[in-house]
């Protein structure tokens, strides 16, 4: 029988103290946790999807996609003609790099989709398979990270990506960013001054959060100084097929003549994120390294998952499934427009994303996101504060939108509830 809990700090760790009583002796237990895990913050992400649970919020926070868009009958027909064909070895044991079928179709489909820009011609070897692509950015964490080695990151980033590279202890520099995407001179400048950089990290793609598309120039310009320095680039590519306006751009992958691209794509976006399925195409002495975290991490991705969607790959079109989910996605986008351009005052910008999931909203300068944040909450509207974005610099004045999720009604009265918390909010500023 537990009589009571006691914690304590010792030496920079949490020292979790239990009493049981168990007659007249009483045993003392001490739970000592890692430095890492005693000094990590919690996640953004949890309390944000936890809004996305309440019926009566109408969040525009989690980065979901439509669930009108997943192939429910034909994953399902999927499911059973694997059970049926390949049952068994379908639930056995599977290689840690993946399921060679799966990595074979993904490499032909990527060499359709981008062999024309002039990228290597890829095969099964060149890629593994993960368990989603945020344990794809755990492993490469990993893999080049010790304690106090720097990340560089567009400025803002990804926090999911902040999130897996701080369990290695990373610091982070943020590169500057504009319209076209990271700026090569500000690349250039940190490059040159910045000791223990490990590896960039970048979202060329309609960027999470901004959705900023990095423009041909500059994706070139950047890989010229990449090139030069010989420093790793981790492309994460999982909004890159979601194009709704304007012509396909080349991936880092095909201007990468020194093979340092580390390429991550994933299902999560175009078929469905309850998978949790990606892959990652990088040289054979990264994927060598790779193989091994991730054989001691969860020895493989599911066996059965990776077989269900080589079969679907196989028998149904998925760039016409993909090109359906954008004509839902552009037209969610444009009613988002549209009602940001009705209700919001006209000092409040935002960007116009040719693609992806999110829209990136500007506030003045002295205001605080978080605040706001509070205030929407009551009015039962939900967004992602910006600072979490900005490893280093944390600017408060910025936050996240996203336009996949919601339905027009939905989007259409949380953001009439947003102009009105904007309107409030502006009168305490006065």
């Amino acid at each position: 029988m537990r009589k009571n809990t006691l914690t304590r700090k010792n030496n920079g760790y949490i020292i979790v103290l239990i009493y049981f009583k168990t007659g007249k002796e009483v045993d003392i237990m001490a739970i000592c946790f890692s430095k890492i895990v005693t000094e990590m913050k919690a996640s953004e992400l949890t309390p944000i999807l936890a809004l996305t649970a309440r019926p009566d919020i109408i969040s525009f926070a989690g980065g979901l996609p439509a669930e009108e868009t997943f192939p429910l009958q034909e994953l399902k027909e999927t499911a059973l003609q694997v059970m049926e064909e390949n049952g068994k070895e379908a639930l056995q044991y599977g290689l840690a790099a993946g399921d060679k079928e799966l990595r074979g179709a993904i490499a032909d489909r990527m060499n359709g989709l981008y062999g024309h820009f002039g990228m290597r011609t890829l095969a099964a070897d060149d890629m593994m398979i993960v368990t989603g692509s945020q344990q794809g950015l755990d492993i490469i964490g990993r893999i080049f990270l010790d304690k106090g080695d720097v990340v560089l990151v567009e400025k803002p980033s990804y926090l999911g990506a902040i999130g897996a590279f701080d369990f290695e202890g990373a610091n982070y520099v943020e590169v500057p960013m504009d319209k076209e995407g990271m700026i090569p001179d500000e690349l250039e400048k940190i490059l040159q001054t910045t000791e223990r950089v490990k590896f960039i990290y970048v979202i060329p793609n309609f960027q999470n959060p901004t959705g900023i598309c990095w423009s041909k120039e500059r994706r070139e310009k950047i890989m010229e100084i990449v090139s030069r320095y010989e420093i790793p680039v981790v492309e994460d590519n999982p909004y890159g097929e979601l194009r709704m306006e304007g012509e396909a751009l080349p991936p880092l992958l095909s201007m990468d003549p020194k093979h340092l691209v580390i390429h991550s794509g994933s299902f999560s976006k175009v078929l469905a994120p309850g998978m949790r399925l990606a892959w990652v195409v990088a040289n054979e002495k990264i994927l060598s390294k790779m193989t091994l975290v991730k054989s001691a991490t969860d020895l493989h991705t599911s066996s059965l998952i990776q077989r269900e969607a080589a079969m679907y790959m196989k028998k149904y079109n998925l760039s016409a499934h993909i090109k359906e989910n954008c004509k839902l996605y552009k037209h969610r986008r444009d009613v988002m427009l549209d009602a940001l351009k009705t209700n919001l005052p006209e000092y409040i910008q935002w960007t116009h994303p040719e693609g992806g999931l999110f829209l990136w909203i500007t506030l003045p300068a002295d205001w605080d996101a978080r605040e706001l944040l509070m205030m929407a909450i009551d009015k039962k509207v939900a967004f992602v504060p910006g600072d979490c974005f900005f490893p280093v610099s944390g600017k408060r004045n910025y936050f996240r939108l996203n336009f996949s999720y919601n339905n027009d009604e939905r989007i259409k009265e949380g953001i009439r509830r947003l102009g009105e918390t904007i309107k409030t909010y502006a009168e305490t500023k006065k």
